[in-house]
């Protein structure tokens, strides 16, 4: 059974940095795609970053890039978002997913993704 653990939210001001982690298990992470997306009340979950397994590329949504760094240990079957100048909009909670698929597909869609966690708080303050 896949489990994926998302750890490391919090409270933050606006322009400051934090990084959360999520820890996977029941599943070949080392050939796991692996993503963050967000998601805010009354609005659908979003595509904030991934990487891939076979390329090392990774991919982040436009409000993200140059600000956020996703990144994996496959040796600790951890995926990390390092999240730096936050903004207040940054605010919400933050899932982690795994695609244990050969090709990735379209990386955006929620349907791409095959387990997710159970999402960690971000709030960034103004």
């Amino acid at each position: 059974q896949v489990q994926l653990v998302e750890s490391g939210g919090g409270l933050v001001q606006a322009g400051g940095s934090l990084k959360i982690s999520c820890a996977a298990s029941g599943l070949t992470f080392s050939r796991s795609h692996m993503a963050w997306f967000r998601q805010t009340p009354g609005k659908e979950r979003e595509f904030v970053a991934v990487i891939s397994w076979r390329s090392g590329n990774k991919y982040y949504t436009d409000s993200v890039k140059g600000r956020f760094t996703i990144s994996r240990a496959n040796a600790e079957n951890t995926v990390y978002l390092q999240m730096d100048r936050l903004k207040p909009d940054d605010t919400a909670v933050y899932y982690c997913a795994a695609n244990a698929d050969y090709y990735l597909g379209n990386f955006r869609h929620l349907q791409t993704y095959n387990s997710w966690g159970q999402g960690t708080q971000v709030t960034v303050s103004s």
